[in-house]
């Protein structure tokens, strides 16, 4: 398979518009169109539709997208066992809107030479995957969850403790509070789907529910944040939680709340993975990054006896 087709493709479908994927690319629209249209012909489907804002994913072209990211990934990779000199620091933020992925832009922005690649892996298990092949530099992960230890030949520290909020529409009973104790949630439906069973945030979350008595449901398919955010908006009767640092952005027709969490705050633990042997010279620069900038461990705040385990991390 070409792989400038499926990078223009990529690039195509990251933009939405085929005018800024050429630009992105450094070619000609017309080049875009004719990749675009040897890919389609080489795979027998169609990837895009044309709309009145540029151009849309198929659902065949959604189903190729992660594949096509895994074979540019994987030619990187290639390229990167035998090139010599510097490559690009590898980290996995599990997602764009995340925590993780604002720490990274705070790193890009403190220390705008260094190249990055950034990756978003779907659990623990693929991180450590990731990590101890060479795939990846970094991970950010939560850790010493009950069932998942961390292979020996992997470090992690942990550098931020992220507050839950409650996020619910403006019909719900506490939009208009303006913060709201656990004790207060009991008895009220929060609304989670996308909590596989097995990954670290299910087992996060299971403890929460143990532990304060609170009825979390996963029901139903996960069509992704914006799906999430039109149901609360629209159902008085759902809530739903979300990381205080997490980046949502929503119909002003919505009302949304985003309300603290209180007596105490459950955080949501963060750590870095990395392998010990790792020799990028970038690594040690993200480390005293974190350091400087960690916050965990502060007083009033709640985390599963398992993350309280976790290596804090302190400035050197």
């Amino acid at each position: 398979m070409d792989l400038d087709t499926v990078r223009t493709f990529v690039a195509a479908a990251d933009a939405g518009q085929f005018q800024e994927a050429a630009a992105e690319l450094a070619v000609t629209q017309q080049a875009v169109s004719k990749r675009v249209a040897a890919l389609e012909r080489d795979l027998g489907v169609r990837l895009f539709t044309r709309t009145p804002r540029g151009a849309a994913l198929t659902i065949d072209g959604q189903a190729f997208l992660p594949h096509a990211r895994e074979l540019l990934r994987v030619a990187e990779r290639a390229v990167a066992s035998v090139r010599t000199g510097s490559r690009p620091l590898r980290v996995d933020v599990i997602a764009s809107r995340g925590a993780a992925s604002g720490l990274m832009r705070a790193f890009h922005r403190a220390h705008p030479g260094i190249e990055l690649g950034v990756v978003m892996l779907h659990d623990i298990e693929a991180a450590v995957a990731a990590l101890r092949s060479g795939a990846i530099d970094a991970s950010f992960r939560a850790v010493n969850a009950p069932g998942r230890p961390l292979p020996d030949d992997l470090a992690s520290v942990r550098v931020l403790d992220e507050p839950l909020q409650l996020l619910t529409g403006p019909a719900h009973a506490l939009a208009p509070a303006r913060s709201v104790t656990l004790s207060q949630l009991a008895g009220h439906r929060i609304w989670m789907p996308g909590l596989d069973p097995g990954t670290e945030w299910a087992a996060y979350y299971d403890d929460l529910v143990a532990e304060f008595g609170l009825a979390i449901e996963a029901t139903g398919p996960n069509f992704g944040s914006d799906a999430l955010l039109d149901t609360i908006a629209d159902t008085p009767a759902l809530a739903t939680f979300m990381g205080g640092h997490t980046r949502l952005v929503w119909p002003a027709g919505h009302g949304l709340r985003r309300i603290p969490v209180t007596d105490p705050v459950p955080v949501y633990p963060h750590s870095l993975l990395w392998h010990r042997d790792n020799p990028h010279p970038a690594l040690a620069t993200l480390l005293d990054h974190l350091a400087a900038a960690a916050e965990h461990g502060a007083a009033g705040t709640w985390v599963p006896e398992w993350a309280a385990t976790a290596q804090p991390m302190t400035s050197t």
